[in-house]
């Protein structure tokens, strides 16, 4: 009775806002509303971020008032998306792998153990000539990518322990609403349950799935620790997150006005990844002495051979991202000293 009655009342107030946000786009003064919407608690780096965001436009034009609504109030990841591309909301922070369903160049961020190390991953994503046929493959879709978030590294978390590919098989994981993340589950020999990331705490709790792949915040911050106690380092993606804007917004920006928003961007992916790094031991710490969280470091290499012939597999079923994958590659090897 009581879920119902709750259920109730969270559908109402997300119709409320999802009204407002389809609504009038000026507040008092003239200034134009620029909403941003995004999954995360007003405590992760990612908020941190667009607080930046939404300070850098506001001192440098009069003309906005930028709005965030975090924690997936009008939505998940997908439908975030979609209120992009209709307009009703501006901007919105977004996983990769839910890309891929609008362009599939995105899957590169989906191959497993695709970057050998975060140096890596960091300089890959900073290269604006590389990044720039990416961040512009949705313009079809009516959006382009304006920065990208540090989403971290991803591991599973259990509600028993992962030590080996073994410890997978059988086991009900969630992962995003991605085809690739489906396709490594199954090389892992686990099986893949796609779902909202709202979602994860109940179905884990209700023992729905067996567990999740994610960053050590989702343990704190969406309080995953207190329903799955082991967190095993297998490292399997190092992944961005994506904010995205509304292009027919963006084309309707004069030059002055949309390199505020350029710059805002920039601004954010800074403060954001400054946050990152500083709370991200804050998270452990609080996982293991306040929630009782089990911190597991495992044979990397052993569940990396498991996925490896995935690579190959991506490689031929999608050419869109061989040039992009070579690139990668290269930039491994140079960090190894294998020039």
């Amino acid at each position: 009775m009581l879920k119902g009655i709750k259920r109730v009342i969270t559908l109402g107030i997300c119709s409320v806002l999802l009204f407002s946000v389809t609504g009038c786009k000026t507040v008092g003064g003239g200034k134009r509303i620029v909403r941003i919407a995004h999954s995360q608690s007003e405590t992760h780096p990612d908020h941190m971020g667009l607080l930046a965001f939404e300070e850098y436009v506001e001192s440098h034009s009069d003309k906005y008032d930028v709005q965030i609504y975090p924690n997936e109030l009008l939505g998940a990841s997908v439908k975030a998306i979609e209120l992009v591309q209709t307009g009703a909301v501006d901007f919105a922070v977004c996983s990769t792998g839910n890309l891929e369903t609008f362009d599939d160049i995105y899957q590169i961020f989906s191959i497993p153990y695709l970057f050998d190390n975060t140096d890596v991953y960091h300089s890959v994503m900073e290269d604006d000539e590389l990044m720039k046929s990416i961040y512009k493959s949705t313009e079809a879709a009516g959006f382009e990518t304006v920065t990208w978030l540090d989403a971290g590294v991803r591991n599973f978390y259990a509600t028993t322990p992962i030590k080996t590919p073994e410890d997978l098989k059988g086991k009900k994981i969630r992962v995003q609403q991605s085809p690739t993340n489906v396709k490594m589950m199954k090389a892992f020999g686990a099986s893949a349950t796609p779902m909202s990331f709202g979602e994860v705490y109940t179905a884990i709790q209700q023992h729905v799935i067996d567990g999740a792949e994610n960053n050590e915040f989702a343990l704190t911050n969406n309080k995953h620790g207190e329903v799955a106690k082991y967190y095993s380092y297998n490292q399997h993606q190092m992944v961005p997150d994506m904010l995205v804007a509304n292009l027919k917004f963006l084309n309707g920006l004069s030059p002055e006005e949309y390199q505020v928003f350029k710059e805002a961007a920039a601004v954010s992916t800074e403060v954001e990844m400054a946050e990152w790094d500083k709370s991200i031991e804050e998270a452990k710490d609080i996982a293991i002495n306040q929630m009782g969280v089990q911190f597991i470091d495992v044979d990397v290499n052993a569940f990396k051979q498991k996925v490896l012939p995935l690579h190959e597999k991506m490689l031929q079923e999608n050419p869109k991202i061989v040039d992009f994958y070579n690139h990668i590659q290269e930039a491994n090897e140079k960090a190894k000293g294998g020039q």
